[in-house]
């Protein structure tokens, strides 16, 4: 079997440990210590997380989307192929190496995601921006983490909670989406939703296409109203 070399690593900030970048052959691997986060073969519930927004939005002018966290550039490739061409997306990534990885060894896994013009691409917190936002996106897409319980860094978890989530409400527009990705259910977080404004669905996806383990997504839609 093809051994596993290391590309690089990179810190987290606020996190205890490092991010790792392996390949073995054409396979690629993202690992918090020796968790693995996301594989280049299976893509299917990162993909999801942007298909299943833009089916629920429907065809919109002028699309606005922020999304928090690059990982391997498949939720921001479903993403682009799934919008028009006057379309902008917002991206925010946290560790600056992981926009490297995406222009660099993990370019052709995205089919060069980052190069696309309609994409702003910037290291930063998404809790920020979405902070300082008003009303200025249609979808709002999350996966930052595991999931609501922060693994990498646990700041992540005032995403999460009351007030995160109505600063998300609070930057969607009428009929926005909030989209939020987890490798587990979590019954807990489905209940804050509905007590923060949105109307929930929880839907169950493959980490691959049509195989491995089942992920869950949030829609959370904005009340047009």
């Amino acid at each position: 079997m093809i051994p596993w070399v290391v590309l690089d690593t990179a810190p987290v900030p606020g996190g205890s440990e490092s991010l790792r970048l392996l390949q073995r052959g054409t396979e690629f691997s993202i690992q918090l210590g020796h968790n693995e986060l996301m594989n280049s073969r299976l893509s299917g519930s990162e993909e999801a997380l942007a298909t299943l927004s833009a089916a629920r939005l429907g065809p919109r002018q002028q699309a606005r989307w922020l999304i928090g966290g690059y990982g391997m550039g498949f939720t921001l490739r479903a993403a682009l192929d799934a919008l028009g061409a006057d379309a902008r997306i917002l991206l925010a990534e946290l560790v600056p190496a992981v926009l490297d990885w995406g222009r660099g060894p993990l370019a052709a896994v995205s089919s060069d995601a980052l190069a696309d013009p309609r994409v702003d691409a910037q290291v930063a917190d998404v809790a920020g921006l979405i902070r300082s936002g008003r009303a200025a996106y249609d979808a709002i897409l999350l996966d930052v983490d595991n999931g609501p319980d922060g693994l990498t860094r646990s700041a992540n978890d005032r995403l999460y909670d009351a007030s995160g989530l109505a600063a998300a409400r609070a930057a969607l527009r009428p009929g926005g989406v909030l989209a939020v990705w987890s490798a587990h259910p979590d019954p807990a977080f489905t209940q804050r939703l509905a007590r923060s404004g949105f109307a929930v669905e929880e839907v169950g996806v493959r980490a691959g296409r049509s195989r491995g383990a089942r992920h869950t997504i949030w829609l959370a839609e904005r009340p047009r109203r």
